[in-house]
C-alpha cells in the first residue's frame, strides 16, 4: 500500500582493524568442512542434530581457519565480502514489514549473520538505489519485498536474491509468499456460506497482492454460481484506513447496500469498522491479515490470516542456504497457506446489515 516515501536506512559503517579484516566467516568454515551453513551454525551454537563425525570436521575447519564467532564489525564493512545479509522492504512502522524484519533478523543472527535494512516504499527508483548501495557492500545475499519496477538489473549482481511477499519483474529468483488468492477465496466462500450474495470488497492499491485476493473473491463467486456486482468491487485511491472509511460510508448509504464487506488489508479493516460504528450498521465483515485487539472488540473480527513471521524466517533460511552454496536447485516458490479465524463479525446473517435503529 502507498505510504510516505522514505530514504534508505542502513546500519552505520564500522571499519574493522587489519586483524579483523582477515578473519574467516561461517561460509569459509562450511566450504572447508564440506557441509552446509546451517550445519556450521548448529555446531558453533551448540545445537543438536549433527553427527559426531560431521561435527568433528567442522571443529577441525574452525581450528585450521582460526574462525571466531564475532563477525559483526567485518560484516558491516563496505567493499568486503561479509557475513551480512540485506533486507529491503516497506515502511517499518507497518506491522507487516516490522514482523518480517524481526523474524529474518532472528534467523540470520542464529547463523552469525548481521542484517542491513533498507526501507523504501512504493518508489522503484529509490528501491533500485538502495539495492545498488547494499550490493556495493558485497553482502552475502538480498531479501527484497519488491516494488513494481523492473528488477532485471539484479541478474548480474553476483549475489543470491530471495523475494518476499510478491514476485518481481525481469528476473527469475526465489520467492516466499502468502497464498493471497486462496485467502481471498476462503474469506468470500465463508461469507457466501452465511447466505450473503451482496459482498463488497475493498482493495488497496497493489500491483500484485490485493489483485490476487480479488481473483480469489471472483473464483468463490463463480464456484457458488453467484454473479459479482461490479459496483461492489471498490478500488481505493490509497491503502489507508481513511480511504476505507469513506468508501464504507458510500457503500452503506446506497439504496441497495451490501450485506457483507471483505477488507483486503488490516488497515482497510480498521477504516471499515470505524464507518460502521458511526453508521450504526452491522453487516458481516471479514478482514485479510490479523491485527492487534481484533479479538477484543465488542464484536470480535473474523479474519483470514497467515504466518507473517514465517515469511521472514523462510526467506532468511533460504537465502542462507543459497549464500553457502548448499542449495543449488532452480528458483524456488514457497507459498504459505492462509487460515480463516472465525470470531463473530464474519458470521452475521444477511439481515443484520440493516440500521440498528430501524430494527
Amino acid at each position: 500500500m502507498p505510504c510516505r516515501k522514505k530514504e534508505v536506512n542502513t546500519v552505520p559503517e564500522t571499519f574493522p582493524t587489519q586483524a579483523e579484516a582477515s578473519r574467516p566467516t561461517m561460509i569459509d568454515v562450511a566450504r572447508r568442512a564440506g557441509v552446509g551453513l546451517g550445519t556450521v551454525s548448529r555446531v558453533v551454537n551448540g545445537g543438536h542434530g549433527v553427527r559426531e563425525e560431521t561435527a568433528q570436521r567442522v571443529r577441525v575447519a574452525i581450528e585450521e581457519l582460526g574462525f571466531r564467532r564475532n563477525e559483526v564489525a567485518r560484516a558491516l564493512r563496505p567493499g568486503k565480502k561479509s557475513s551480512s545479509l540485506a533486507l529491503v522492504l516497506g515502511d517499518l512502522t507497518n506491522p507487516f514489514y516490522a514482523t518480517i524484519a524481526k523474524a529474518s533478523l532472528e534467523v540470520a543472527g542464529q547463523s552469525g549473520f548481521a542484517v542491513v535494512l533498507g526501507s523504501v516504499d512504493e518508489d522503484p527508483e529509490g528501491e533500485k538505489r538502495a539495492i545498488q548501495e547494499l550490493v556495493s557492500r558485497q553482502v552475502a545475499g538480498l531479501m527484497i519485498v519488491p516494488d513494481q519496477g523492473d528488477h532485471s538489473f539484479l541478474a548480474g549482481a553476483g549475489v543470491p536474491v530471495v523475494f518476499v511477499d510478491r514476485p518481481a519483474h525481469g528476473i527469475e529468483a526465489d520467492i516466499v509468499m502468502v497464498d493471497n488468492e486462496g485467502g481471498g477465496r476462503l474469506a468470500t466462500e465463508h461469507l457466501l456460506s452465511q447466505g450473503h450474495e451482496r459482498i463488497a470488497i475493498l482493495l488497496a492499491p497493489s500491483y500484485y497482492t490485493t489483485g490476487r485476493r480479488l481473483r480469489g473473491y471472483r473464483r468463490a463467486h463463480r464456484a457458488s454460481h453467484v454473479d459479482v456486482d461490479e459496483s461492489l468491487v471498490v478500488q481505493l485511491p490509497e491503502g489507508n484506513a481513511e480511504a476505507a472509511e469513506k468508501a464504507t460510508f458510500e457503500l452503506m448509504l446506497r439504496p441497495d447496500p451490501p450485506t457483507a464487506l471483505f477488507a483486503s488489508t488490516n488497515f482497510l479493516t480498521e477504516g471499515v469498522l470505524r464507518a460502521l460504528r458511526e453508521l450504526g450498521r452491522e453487516p458481516a465483515v471479514v478482514g485479510f491479515d490479523d491485527f492487534r485487539l481484533a479479538d477484543m472488540l465488542p464484536t470480535p473480527v473474523t479474519v483470514v490470516a497467515s504466518d507473517i513471521a514465517e515469511l521472514g524466517r523462510s526467506a532468511a533460511r533460504l537465502l542462507l542456504d543459497r549464500a553457502s552454496g548448499e542449495d543449488t536447485r532452480p528458483p524456488q516458490r514457497i507459498v504459505l497457506p492462509c487460515a480463516l479465524i472465525q470470531r463473530g463479525s464474519g458470521e452475521r446473517p444477511p439481515d443484520s446489515a440493516a440500521d440498528r435503529k430501524t430494527r
